[in-house]
Order: structure tokens, then sequence, then C-alpha cells
């Protein structure tokens, strides 16, 4: 049994123009101590995906179950336990941090507020722990969050989500605002802790280098809709979807024997407010045809392959 699934999940929003479908069904399911990576351009859904998973938002329709349990519609003191096992590090390290806390206190409130501790002591001990844990050295735990780089921001957003034990944390895009040299150190923190906790990770990022180097496997979405997933290196090796390929030729190459073939996406972006049945990438695909206007379907390729495009294994 997987960890996290993830059935059919939608997460609409009215707007004055009508339904803004950011999430539109989306299905996958995280086994513990394994990492799915989420990519695709800004506004395709992934940190609402995450955020609806995680509870912040409620899904308008689906099933998410944890441990076997469904967790969709809990409230009250039942998702306040399910909230401790589902964390999130969100992807702007400053904003996500209160600026009148210092870094002590930042990781102390959730242990704080769990009750799980008895006394300043324990709590103390445990917050050590935990700023050991990610790296954060002692002379800088009583300095307030301007007082740090982004890096190290971000280590303490790390610290915070790991302040429980959560089975499962959502990465929304944790590197993207960090140089690349921190960025390294951040995702091999990651993975560490990865391997010492078998925690499991929603990694969110538009970046599919970075997604490359932490991932198992990888859901590529387009305007709310999964259109692949396979494991990494299978997509890798075989991408079956144009939009996919068009992501892939963007990746800087240092191959110099070998120019770069990019894939240029032309025509307008669909909107994701009441949009048409059929394929949403078909505006600006150079393979579409009348068929993708028909609605199309998530369907297992090759063994763990699955494409949402009616041309998948023509194309291939």
């Amino acid at each position: 049994m997987a960890l996290l699934e993830v059935q059919d999940l939608k997460k609409y929003f009215k707007v004055p123009a009508g339904i803004n479908h950011a999430v539109d069904g989306v299905s996958f399911a995280i086994e513990k101590g394994e990492t799915l990576g989420v990519v695709g351009e800004s506004g395709c859904g992934k940190s609402t995906l995450g955020r609806t998973i995680i509870r912040l938002q409620e899904a308008t329709e689906g099933t998410i179950r944890l441990d076997g349990e469904d967790i969709t519609h809990v409230s009250g003191k039942k998702l306040r336990d399910v909230r401790e096992k589902m964390q999130i590090v969100f992807q702007d390290p400053y904003s996500s941090l209160n600026p009148r806390l210092r870094i002590e206190s930042t990781i102390m409130e959730p242990l704080k507020n769990s009750g799980r501790f008895k006394g300043k002591g324990e709590l103390q001990d445990e917050a050590n722990r935990l700023m050991e844990l990610v790296g954060i050295d002692e002379r800088l735990r009583q300095a307030y969050p301007h007082e740090l780089d982004g890096g190290r921001r971000q280590r303490v957003g790390i610290a915070r989500a790991l302040a429980l034990n959560p089975k499962f944390i959502v990465c929304d895009e944790p590197v993207s605002a960090l140089d690349v040299s921190i960025q390294a150190q951040v995702l091999n923190l990651l993975m560490d802790l990865q391997e010492k906790t078998d925690i499991a990770y929603m990694f969110v990022t538009h970046d599919l280098s970075v997604v490359r180097h932490i991932s198992n496997h990888i859901c590529v979405m387009y305007l709310g809709q999964m259109v692949e997933k396979a494991p990494t290196e299978e997509l890798f090796e075989r991408t079956m979807h144009p939009y996919t390929r068009a992501l892939l030729s963007a990746i800087p190459s240092t191959d110099i024997d070998r120019p770069m073939e990019r894939v240029q996406l032309k025509g307008e972006i669909t909107s994701p407010i009441n949009p048409a049945p059929g394929c949403r990438f078909a505006a600006r695909c150079p393979y579409a045809t009348q068929a993708c206007r028909e609605p199309q379907q998530l369907r297992e390729v090759t063994s763990g392959h699955f494409v949402s495009c009616c041309r998948a294994q023509e194309l291939g």
C-alpha cells in the first residue's frame, strides 16, 4: 500500500469569468521513502496541487488517502493529527518565516503547539537536535530571519517542517530562489534527511535538471492536468508527450559537439477558465490533429509510463 494516494483530485476556483480549473483530475501514488517530482510551467497547478493535498485548500472533488485512510474532508482534531503527518517547505524562505521571531523560537513553535514535550528542557533539546540536523550553526540560533541568507533561511523552513516527524512533505520549489551552489546544498540536505528518516517528498519545480537529481518518478502537468507520468530515467530516455519534449529541450547542455535542438512552442496558451474538452496543449502542439480536440485519457503506454496523448505511440 502506498503512503499517499491521490485519486481524480480537482480544485476549482470561482472567478468573474467562470470556473478556473486549477487542478483537474490528477491521480498518483507515492511510496514511503520516495520522491515524486511534479514539473510544468508557471500557472500549471503544481503548487495548488501540493497545497490541496496537505489540506491548506479544500478539494473540489477527488480523494486523498494517507496510509490508506481517506483524509479528503476530515476536520477538527482529526485534521490537526493529519497535518502533523504532512508538512510543506515553501518556495520563499523569507516570507514563510515570522520576522519577529528568532530562529530558535520559530523552530520551537510547532513543538510547543504539539503538546508532545514536557518542560522547557525537552523543548530546547529537541529544537537543538533539529537545528543540528539541518546544519544551522549555534551562533545563528538567536538571529532573526533578515540576518540570514536564503540558504540558511530555507534550512530553518526545513527544520520547522521536520519538527513533528512527518511522513510526507511537499517541497514547493524550495531551491528556485537560491544561488546554484546553495541549491545543491539544500538538495543534498533533503536527500540525506530522506535516507535517515524514510520520509516521502512531493518535489514541485519547473527545473527538470533538479527534479532528475532528486526524484524517483516524475509527473508533468499542463494547465491543471497531468500529461505524462513515468519513472525518472524512463521519462528522460523515452519522452512521449510533445509538451514534455519541449520542456526537456530547454535544459542547457554542456556537450559542445551536439548542438541543442530546442522545441519552440507557438500559439496562445489555452485558458484554464471553463476549458473546452480535449487536449489543452493542442493549441500549441505541432502534431495536433482533429482527434486531439476530443477528451484525452491518461493511459499506460508501457509499464509504469502513462501519457495523456492520442498520438503518443505514433510519435514515440
